[in-house]
């Protein structure tokens, strides 16, 4: 088990962690969902392979043990809503380190709540604008569960809803604006291009005469 005061890593590094490939995927990854470090990727990345080692271990059983075990990890992955109701042991096998990042807080909340960035979302989670019904949640790696996804909402005193509402009343009004200051530009630089030349073929006239 171990001294409760250094407990055992919950994650683990890549083999290769200097693959070019490998780390354009990986910044990719973090900046889709906010993630602050490399981390919390690379703890997704061991969850997932915990999952799958249980369902190779289960696919390894006989029939008999195997339909007494295999509810179990089916249910508990369908309560955080990896899976559906009617999954199999090839559909957990099948499941990526996104679908484990898209069951955070800080995902739920970006996509619910109307945040721009999930930079945005983690923020407001880390300062307490956020609640799971009653309580609030502090924490953007916390595992919503599809019972709690109907209940994140903006806390009482928040007054992060307002701001959003009015972002969005103010972005229709300057698109137009930026388009109309663009067509007299054009015009301004054409003109001295075409009257140029004929100030320069009369000067020419004059000289020969």
């Amino acid at each position: 088990m171990g001294d409760p005061k250094y407990p055992r890593k919950v994650w683990r590094k890549p083999k290769r962690p200097l693959n070019y490939e490998l780390k354009m995927e990986e910044l990719k990854t973090l900046g889709t969902f906010g993630l602050r470090t490399k981390r919390e990727l690379w703890k997704a990345h061991t969850e997932l392979s915990r999952v799958r080692h249980q369902a190779r271990s289960l696919l390894a059983l006989r029939q008999e043990i195997r339909a007494e075990k295999e509810p179990i990890l089916m249910k508990s992955l369908a309560r955080i809503g990896l899976v559906s109701g009617d999954a199999t042991l090839d559909d957990v096998l099948n499941l990526t380190p996104t679908d484990l990042l898209s069951r955070r807080l800080q995902t739920v909340v970006t996509k619910k709540l109307g945040f721009k960035t999930p930079y945005q979302a983690r923020q407001a989670v880390i300062h307490g604008h956020i609640m799971i019904g009653d309580r609030k949640v502090d924490i953007p790696s916390y595992t919503v569960t599809v019972e709690e996804e109907e209940s994140v909402h903006f806390s009482p005193e928040s007054k992060i809803p307002g701001m959003l509402e009015n972002t969005k009343k103010e972005e229709p009004v300057e698109a137009p604006a930026a388009e109309e200051t663009e067509t007299p530009v054009t015009e301004a630089t054409e003109t001295p291009a075409t009257e140029a030349p004929k100030d320069e073929s009369s000067s020419t006239e004059q000289s020969k005469k």
